[in-house]
């Protein structure tokens, strides 16, 4: 996936009350299937970062994302160029406006382990596909997922929530680079029209539509 395209951003810094050492939970798959499974919709601006194995900043953006399970998903690139990859639960548009070019494939599954696609399947398919380790730190949890399948489009991914609510994921693939999201002004289990995750290619798009 081309690196436009990656999903990522930069973690807030929140400040705790106490400083309590992170501690291993042992039932991580068994916790993080109950935080996801109330989660029906959601939505939230983002700001997400593409960083090295160094940890130097290759790329930033933000913009807004929509989600309904299972396996509907919205992601909007608002600034610094725009981009827009829709799914509407059988298939995965990705549109750049600036190219005029739309790629259109069907919802897969080496499709649905892009990190914001797989936060809109099944909580219990997300448990059986990966190996799950949780630490706590005050209210913040952290969920690191390894992929049992080798054929996955990263290596680990960590889901951060605050309060029982999802702020941040960060993936890392496997030659280091991380993806790194950060949500703010997020809404969970409110209204979203279902017309959000259809999208109309506008006249004129170069459309490529690839097959399994």
């Amino acid at each position: 996936m081309p690196a436009r395209l990656t999903l990522s951003s930069g973690l807030a810094t929140l400040a705790l009350a106490l400083a309590i050492p992170a501690t291993a939970l042992a039932d991580g798959a068994e916790r993080l299937t109950r935080m996801l499974e109330p989660l029906n919709t959601y939505s939230a601006d983002f700001e997400q970062q593409i960083l090295d194995g160094s940890g130097q900043r290759l790329q930033q953006t933000e913009g807004h994302m929509w989600l309904s399970r299972p396996g509907k998903f919205r992601w909007e690139v608002k600034a610094p160029y725009e981009q827009i990859v829709v799914s509407d639960g059988d298939e995965v548009t990705l549109y750049d406006p600036d190219l005029e070019q739309a790629t259109i494939q069907p919802l897969d599954e080496r499709i649905t382990h892009t990190p914001a696609l797989l936060l809109s399947g099944s909580a219990n398919e997300l448990t059986d596909s990966y190996e799950v380790k949780s630490s706590q730190q005050g209210t913040a949890e952290t969920f690191t997922l390894e992929p049992k399948a080798s054929d996955t489009l990263f290596e680990s991914l960590r889901l951060t929530f605050y309060s029982e609510q999802l702020a941040a994921l960060e993936m890392t693939d496997s030659t280091g680079q991380r993806t790194a999201i950060a949500f703010d002004n997020a809404e969970q289990n409110g209204n979203i029209d279902d017309q959000r995750y259809r999208f109309e290619v506008p006249e004129g798009t170069d459309v490529i539509r690839q097959t399994r």
